[in-house]
């Protein structure tokens, strides 16, 4: 299996040239009558080697993290951290290996931030006298996720991992989250002002994500699987504090005008998807309405088959969704201004002729 950046990579070293590239990702498209943007690509298991190599990488990060606990609670992180970025010199810089790279990433800034967490844990109440305040604590946090956004980075700078960007962006919408509450001293509050910062920040990483997409409207660079994984950030980052705010998370029961409430914004969300040609935000609403229109079966009687008759109604209409996508995205992006829509990603790759040799 071959990702857009792997025809791209090789049109680059000069493997393929443009033309047997273009010609390639039009048979494809051709075959599959749907454009190759369409099909949201990214590289992510290209043989059963990478799952081995990743499944090794656990048990050794897991191995060093734990010898490294056991001498001093900072070392556990360091050590992980310390041998995911040498283990990506070979697995990502030399192999390219796609799986492999993803855990190696997670493992890298997970690791840093464990470090200054178990520095922190050992000697916390040394430097600050005393167990501390919410306020001081948001503090630390959001200091300690700047640091790990600016290890992030420079994986980033080594390694050029799609997924570094957005483990990176997380990192700092924690890190201005945890400042704000930090500074407006509501870190302890009832949850809906942090919830509140949680949406404007992932409204943000959705921004961010669309400059990336608007960057490779056709998708077939490294542009676009970066554009991917913040999609895949920003979508639960939106969709869980406005369900959280509609108080859909605070309760076994909802009553049937917030269940009518969340079916409208899940075809908000779909309607956005469409048009941005991204699946997330509908993957990550998905939980809510389920539970939204179990409810709703629930009110009308149907209390037996609640569950299966929202599992059969969902179901049928995302594959309905799957099955029509380029024609419902053509119809959404219809109805959009020109100017708007120049800047979403193409509905269909342009195709060139190909020059007689």
């Amino acid at each position: 299996m071959y990702s857009e950046s792997d025809l791209q990579a090789a049109v680059d070293a000069k493997i393929l040239t443009p033309e047997a590239a273009l010609a390639f990702r039009s048979h494809i498209a051709s075959v599959r009558a749907a454009p190759g943007a369409d099909e949201e690509s990214f590289r992510l298991v290209t043989g059963f080697n990478d799952i081995f190599v990743s499944i090794a990488a656990v048990i050794l990060l897991l191995a060093v993290g734990w010898i490294g606990a056991s001498i001093h609670p900072a070392l556990g992180g360091a050590f992980v951290a310390g041998s995911a970025w040498f283990l990506a010199e070979y697995f990502t810089r030399k192999r390219r290996m796609a799986l492999p790279s993803i855990v190696l990433v997670l493992a890298f800034s997970g690791g840093v931030f464990a470090a200054m967490v178990g520095l922190l844990v050992k000697h916390g109440d040394s430097l600050f006298g005393g167990p501390l305040d919410d306020t001081v604590g948001a503090a630390l946090f959001g200091t300690m996720a700047l640091a790990t956004a600016g290890a992030t980075w420079l994986h980033w700078k080594r390694f050029m991992v799609p997924i570094t960007v957005a483990a990176g962006t997380a990192a700092l919408a924690a890190t201005a989250v945890a400042l704000i509450l930090a500074v407006t001293g509501m870190s302890g509050s009832d949850g809906n002002l942090p919830m509140a910062l949680v949406l404007i920040a992932g409204v943000g990483i959705f921004a961010l994500a669309m400059w990336w997409d608007r960057s490779d409207r056709a998708r077939q660079t490294r542009r676009s699987d970066v554009a991917f994984w913040l999609h895949l950030l920003a979508a639960p980052m939106i969709a869980h504090p406005i369900f959280h705010l509609l108080g859909v998370t605070r309760g076994d029961d909802i009553g049937s005008a917030a269940a009518v409430m969340v079916l409208g914004i899940y075809v908000l969300f779909g309607l956005v998807a469409l048009a941005v040609d991204r699946r997330a935000l509908l993957v990550s609403a998905l939980a809510y309405v389920l539970f939204a229109m179990t409810q709703l079966f629930r009110e009308f009687g149907a209390v037996e088959l609640n569950v299966a008759l929202t599992a059969f109604v969902i179901g049928s209409a995302l594959l309905l969704l799957s099955a029509f996508w380029q024609n419902a995205r053509a119809v959404v992006v219809g109805f959009l201004p020109a100017n708007l829509a120049d800047q979403l990603p193409a509905t269909v790759r342009p195709v060139s002729p190909i020059p007689a040799s």
